[in-house]
């Protein structure tokens, strides 16, 4: 039996955090809400490989993600990000709802980014790293950004343009 301030405790506990690292599907899609405020809108694909005790093969599973950022956060995803950018981004699940041109409920469900971190710099392009004379061979300095917070402040759903 649980005692009653553990109860208490256990009742009012909840959590929606998530941490997902891949890859963008696509370019960011920007978008500006009535309020002035920038919406970034992406999608992320992440992988899961483990073996089939089966057969001992390997087995791959790709998830598709919504993600979507807003203010100073959306501004930087829109600069910063592109199709094949690796990102980590931290955020919490929310599931959106409205009515389509029939009259029919939709739903999407998407992660609200709060915190992200980019990858390294796409190395398309660049000389391999065997190149056999060092002096042709391209280093790139990666840029150190700022990691941004979402505002505290309660987005309103119905205000997405998207």
């Amino acid at each position: 039996m649980l005692h009653a301030a553990c109860y208490v405790l256990y009742e009012h506990m909840n959590l929606n955090k998530v941490f997902l690292i891949g890859r963008l599907t696509r370019d960011p899609e920007s978008r500006t809400l009535p309020s002035g405020q920038a919406v970034s809108a992406f999608g992320l694909a992440t992988n899961r490989v483990w073996i089939n005790p089966e057969n001992q093969e390997k087995q791959e599973q790709t998830e598709y993600h919504n993600i979507v950022a807003f203010g100073k956060l959306a501004e930087i995803c829109n600069q910063y990000l592109n199709k094949g950018s690796l990102v980590l981004v931290e955020g919490r699940i929310q599931t959106r709802n409205w009515q389509d041109q029939n009259g029919e409920t939709k739903y999407r469900t998407e992660i609200i980014a709060e915190r992200l971190q980019m990858g390294p710099k796409s190395t398309a392009g660049q000389k391999s790293e065997k190149a056999t004379d060092k002096s042709e061979q391209t280093t790139e300095t990666i840029e150190e950004i700022q990691i941004e917070e979402a505002p505290e402040e309660e987005i309103k759903t119905e205000d997405i343009p998207f």
